[in-house]
């Protein structure tokens, strides 16, 4: 696959008013999440309830592709259409999660390393057959005291460039994100220093691996104070701060930008990614690739019945896909 046709669906990712749903979390996460709201974690259990979230009715309308688990995107609906089927029937680009997780950076303590590059050469040639059109990698940045080390960025960084590469190489679009972790109880400041360098530390080593990048996307996290702070920036000041972050150290050239919501309420992600637009016109398109924030209140309704509830449990991941495709507009009104 050439650079412009990876251009055009790194493009087409961040089309205006749209963004991505993340719903590749692993069956463990999974796991917890049904165990928060009394559902066993069954296969078919897990495959229903990507059908509720994925059949919703007119979500390609503010939806423009969702990140895969393996499990996932080898699955069907009840009828036997599969999954990528109705995703890309509904004009929803469909995406898979190739990291393994992430585990301890020996040398390291408190730190992790994301693995997953063995075999991810094949694995990709796979995913591209099942129909995946673009990928993701997680990198999981801790703050705390005396971390992150440089040691850890760079690891981290070199791992997201080498499977960024792979990417491109098989006609898959690499979606890189470096998590900074919101855990904590470090202040606004102190997550802009460790966001700009980790940025500037990622975007050297895609440049070193021949990474272009006119055919990725970046998922970042916002420019945040810890969860345990006691002082919790504003809206606008997460906004701003962001801004500058992201300004100082990501390459205008980048088609766009999608942010993860990382524990934030509903709401905050949100509110957060409107402010960000309402402040624009900024360099790339800034959307949203929520996970928990797409899903909490979906998967509260429908779990409190799995037949029944599917149509109510739809309404809320649409209303939530329309807010966030609002928000992406700067057009959102809380």
């Amino acid at each position: 696959m050439s650079i412009e046709q990876l251009a055009d669906i790194a493009r087409a990712m961040v089309a205006p008013g749209k963004g991505i749903i993340a719903i590749d979390e692993s069956n463990a996460t999974i796991a917890k999440r049904f165990e928060g709201v009394g559902i066993p974690n069954s296969e078919e259990n897990r495959r229903a309830y990507r059908e509720m979230l994925l059949t919703t009715p007119n979500l390609g309308e503010h939806i423009s592709g969702a990140i895969l688990f393996d499990e996932t995107i080898r699955q069907s609906t009840k009828d036997g259409v599969p999954f990528t089927k109705v995703m890309m029937d509904n004009g929803i680009i469909p995406g898979i999660k190739v990291d393994k997780g992430t585990h301890p950076l020996a040398g390291c303590p408190g730190e992790v390393v994301t693995e997953g590059l063995d075999g991810l050469r094949d694995r990709l040639k796979e995913y591209a057959q099942l129909g995946a059109r673009f990928a993701k990698w997680r990198a999981v940045i801790n703050i705390g005291e005396d971390i992150p080390s440089g040691t850890c960025i760079e690891a981290n960084a070199h791992a997201l460039a080498r499977y960024a590469a792979l990417c491109q190489e098989c006609g898959i679009v690499p979606m890189v994100e470096p998590e900074v972790i919101m855990d904590g109880d470090h202040d606004i400041e102190t997550c802009y220093e460790v966001t700009e360098v980790t940025l500037r530390a990622l975007f050297d080593a895609l440049y070193q691996h021949n990474v272009m990048l006119e055919g990725t996307i970046l998922k970042a996290s916002m420019v945040i104070s810890g969860k345990d702070c006691a002082e919790q920036a504003s809206v606008d000041e997460v906004a701003e701060s962001t801004l500058m972050c992201l300004k100082s150290a990501v390459p205008a050239i980048l088609p766009g930008i999608v942010f993860l919501s990382g524990g934030q309420s509903d709401e905050a992600a949100t509110a957060h990614l409107d402010a960000m637009n309402k402040l624009g016109p900024n360099p790339w398109p800034l959307s949203f690739s929520y996970g928990r924030a797409m899903q909490s209140a979906a998967l509260k309704i429908w779990s409190q019945d799995l037949v029944g509830n599917v149509a109510k449990a739809q309404e809320t991941v649409y209303a939530r896909a329309r807010d966030n495709g609002l928000a992406a507009l700067g057009k959102w009104a809380s």
